[in-house]
């Protein structure tokens, strides 16, 4: 199916009246501050004085530089504009009360999913550190006795968590960016209908401005009234606050404790390929079944909870046995944007760095830290093959310049830079050596590794790593190789793209 079968009901009208109304109150703040400032020397004066003190503070923060550099620019051109917008983005723009959630049950994570303390002394050096590293610090356990299956295409993952619906006896959990009411979901909905009233509880929570191009304010209601508990993640609303920066870019389905589905696909029509607005779309999944699927629990949990407000009893679904034949280590992990931890990010440095041989990675979009084109360019410097995989043909334009604006940089220190010629390349994997690879929810750039809630699996030594490597294979005679071009003729950005380059971590 091609063409949508009907018009989908979606809320784009709310969000305009929403960012209308945000920006009608930013206005109204920032010419009370500037008519404040112009009344009196000595508020001027007191202005330009806290400036320097916020951007002294801001110099000496450890944080990325690419995060300073912007908004250290614009206070230092417009002091008291740059300020008070400083002031609402970075200081005033979070929910107290649910970062003091999100934090008290992450911390107790440990608690209620410690790790085996049989399993990191069975891993290899090169990935034991690391494994320790977001086992300590990202509370995420690894993981033997878990089956890995990897789809190559979204439409196979969704064919495949359908038949695992059907199976659910206790209680199903869904969790994701965007759900649209389309074909490919009133499917899965047909399913969760028969499971409530077979009894099963059945959960589902998307993000209310990834969704909003896909489903109405009266969509959730339907979803209750059905006897599906919904849940709305960070709704829009017509007031200045900044926390709706933050997403649940997270993307989970758990069946009873036992089987989890993750990857890069939504639930709407066009990651299943059934209509095509930027041509073929490339996304994958994998399935987990056994021990590692309670991670996958607890992450949904925990951003239900710190979204509601409501407490959750953990422990009827976390303390669930199932172990299963496997190879290899599984460590699903997940990100907070809210943390100072970036695990995604540095999850893709450590591949970076460690890798020896060979490092592929597919992405939709690369907006990338220096330190990040360093590690890859000194990775390809010391003889790895480095290939990164983006779109041939955009879902956003404007972004897509960005993108592009970094193959010079990394073509000339010997990346090589593929675009998927059939169309859009939703993925984002990363296999490193044939033996690691990570699959999940991070694109390679700023929103997710810093204003996301994302999650991602890290696999060492499993059999799900060579057929991630042996889709890699599959897919570079697909693409458009354009080091080349690059590497030649395309040294210097565009001023167009040197300014979107400057303000890619704020957006």
């Amino acid at each position: 199916m091609n063409n949508r079968t009907h018009k989908v009901r979606n809320s784009i009208p709310r969000i305009i009246f929403v960012a209308l109304a945000v920006l009608l109150q930013v206005a109204w703040l920032l010419m009370l501050v500037l008519r404040f400032n112009t009344y009196s020397n000595w508020i001027a004066a007191a202005s330009t004085i806290i400036a320097l003190v916020v951007v002294v503070r801001l110099y000496s923060k450890h944080t990325s530089p690419a995060f300073k550099l912007p908004w250290i620019m614009l206070i230092m051109a417009l002091p008291v504009m740059g300020l008070a917008l400083y002031l609402m983005v970075e200081v005033f723009s979070d929910l107290g009360s649910f970062r003091k959630r999100m934090a008290a049950l992450v911390q107790q994570r440990q608690q209620r999913i410690p790790q085996n303390p049989e399993i990191p002394g069975k891993l290899d050096p090169d990935c034991a550190g690391y494994s320790r590293y977001l086992q300590q610090i990202g509370g995420a356990p690894v993981y033997e006795n878990t089956a890995v299956t990897y789809y190559p295409e979204a439409v196979q993952a969704f064919e495949a968590m359908k038949q695992e619906l059907e199976k659910a006896e206790s209680f199903i959990f869904m969790e994701y960016f965007i759900v649209e009411d389309g074909s490919s979901f009133r499917e899965i909905l047909e399913i969760l209908e028969r499971k409530v009233k077979a009894g099963v509880e059945v959960r589902l929570m998307y993000d209310d401005l990834g969704s909003v191009g896909y489903v109405n304010l009266r969509f959730a209601k339907s979803l209750v009234d059905r006897g599906i508990r919904c849940q709305v993640f960070n709704p829009a609303l017509p007031v200045v606050n900044l926390f709706m920066n933050h997403r649940d870019h997270r993307k989970i389905t758990v069946i009873d404790g036992k089987v989890g589905f993750s990857g890069g696909y939504n639930l709407a029509d066009e990651y299943f390929d059934r209509r095509r607005p930027y041509g073929k779309w490339k996304d994958t999944g994998v399935r987990l079944e056994g021990e590692a699927v309670r991670s996958l629990t607890a992450f949904f949990l925990e951003m239900w909870a710190a979204s509601s407000g409501r407490p959750e009893n953990f422990d009827t679904y976390l303390n669930i046995s199932h172990s299963v034949p496997g190879t290899g280590f599984v460590q699903p992990f997940a990100d907070d944007p809210q943390s100072r931890e970036r695990l995604a990010e540095n999850t893709y440095l450590h591949l970076i760095y460690n890798a020896r041989d060979s490092l592929y990675i597919i992405t939709p979009y690369l907006i990338i830290t220096d330190e990040m084109v360093n590690a890859l360019g000194l990775a390809a410097r010391r003889g790895v093959d480095v290939r990164i995989i983006t779109p041939g043909i955009p879902d956003k334009k404007t972004v897509y310049q960005v993108t592009r604006s970094y193959y010079g940089g990394l073509a000339e220190q010997g990346v090589r830079i593929f675009e998927y010629s059939p169309g859009f390349c939703h993925a984002k994997q990363c296999v490193c050596d044939g033996r690691y690879a990570t699959i999940g929810t991070s694109n390679l750039d700023y929103r997710s590794f810093y204003h996301h809630f994302e999650n991602d699996i890290l696999l060492m030594d499993c059999d799900a790593v060579k057929q991630i490597e042996a889709d890699f294979a599959q897919l570079f005679p697909q693409c458009r190789e354009v080091t080349r071009e690059y590497c030649s003729g395309k040294k210097h950005m565009l001023l167009f793209q040197c300014l979107l380059r400057l303000i890619a971590p704020l957006m």
